[in-house]
């Protein structure tokens, strides 16, 4: 017998921001103003991060289409549907890390409909543990920009241009405090502030720090990469004294504007334009593009303070990781070859 299909398993999600409670599902009750309910649906989506929200919301948007093309209901789901549909992804080639956030996806939109948790049943669980074995769950990491490959990206990047003058400081300083570059875009201007020694670095949210207690970041003047000393080159011609730190520079060399931008804010860059410009002087520098990303700025700082011998504990003070075995994995990759067990006899 076919499988009811979920009234409102035929609509779309009504918007991006309300991907983590399923249409349809039960509502807060009479009893509360409808203000108030958008009021606490607010706080709980401001629970997790706005990158999760929206994969979440792609998440729960391919589940829906995958169910309403098989007969199945996506709310409440049954814990073999959501077996056979994550399977259906591996089949389709999705990575496991994938996988699993979109098995998170489908648990989160259920708690928060107040309905029963299909992935919490052992028919899901052991078909998640089956796609790890046969997939593995190694990440697909992009390359280290060590100071050598960051060195030969900022030789070929044109220092007469605004947009040049922001690669510049964009790429040193990502490097120098092992940015991510959800970090470097959400950066302003008063989140900087002058130190004899350099630059200290407020970032008032990252990954690491959801609630918004901040972490302070030491940037060096340097003597070879000099972060400091480019970002005060781009802020200077750029005019930049408040707002956003990096912002989008027009094809006419202009820095944009508001206005430009149909915006009552001040365009700053986004994650994508960060990784385009990593990929983009890399590539310039003689480098394979698709073998790096973004997260190589921060990988390279990491790897290039292993390779130097820093102590892990001040490499987390740069890069601020919480669990110091994320960081022992590069370390490891980065010293591989120093002092190898077989070196003496190989």
């Amino acid at each position: 017998m076919k499988p009811e299909l979920y009234q409102s398993d035929a609509t779309t999600l009504p918007a991006e921001a309300d991907a983590l409670r399923p249409v349809g599902a039960p509502e807060f009750g009479p009893s509360l103003p409808a203000e108030a309910a958008a009021i606490v649906q607010a706080y709980q989506r401001a629970s997790k991060a706005d990158a999760t929200v929206r994969a979440y919301a792609a998440d729960w948007r391919a589940f829906q289409a995958w169910c309403a093309g098989y007969g199945f209901r996506s709310a409440p789901a049954s814990p073999e549907a959501v077996a056979a549909y994550l399977v259906a992804e591996a089949e389709a080639g999705r990575s496991a890390s994938t996988i699993g956030r979109r098995c998170a996806a489908i648990s989160s939109a259920h708690k928060l409909g107040k309905l029963v948790d299909p992935t919490a049943d052992e028919a899901v669980r052991a078909a998640m543990k089956g796609i790890r074995r046969r997939f593995g769950t190694a990440p697909d990491q992009k390359a280290a920009a060590t100071v050598e490959i960051l060195s030969a990206m900022l030789m070929r990047i044109p220092a007469e241009t605004l947009a040049g003058k922001r690669d510049r400081a964009l790429l040193a300083l990502g490097f120098a405090g092992a940015f991510r570059r959800s970090e470097l875009v959400a950066l302003d201007v008063a989140d900087l502030t002058e130190h004899p020694d350099g630059l200290r670095v407020l970032v008032r949210r990252s990954k690491t720090d959801q609630e918004g207690g901040g972490i302070e970041k030491a940037i060096p003047h340097g003597r070879f990469v000099r972060p400091v000393a480019l970002l005060r080159e781009w802020l200077d011609a750029a005019g930049i004294s408040d707002g956003p730190l990096f912002r989008p520079v027009s094809r006419s060399g202009r820095v944009r504007t508001a206005k430009e931008a149909k915006s009552s804010d001040v365009p700053r860059l986004t994650t994508q334009a960060v990784a385009d410009i990593v990929k983009r002087h890399v590539e310039a520098a003689g480098l394979d593009p698709a073998l790096f990303g973004a997260h190589s700025l921060r990988a390279g700082f990491i790897t290039t303070a292993a390779e130097r011998g820093a102590d892990m504990a001040r490499i987390m003070d740069v890069s601020g990781h919480r669990d110091p075995r994320t960081v022992v994995g590069y370390i490891r990759r980065a010293n591989a070859f120093k002092d190898h067990a077989g070196g003496g006899f190989l």
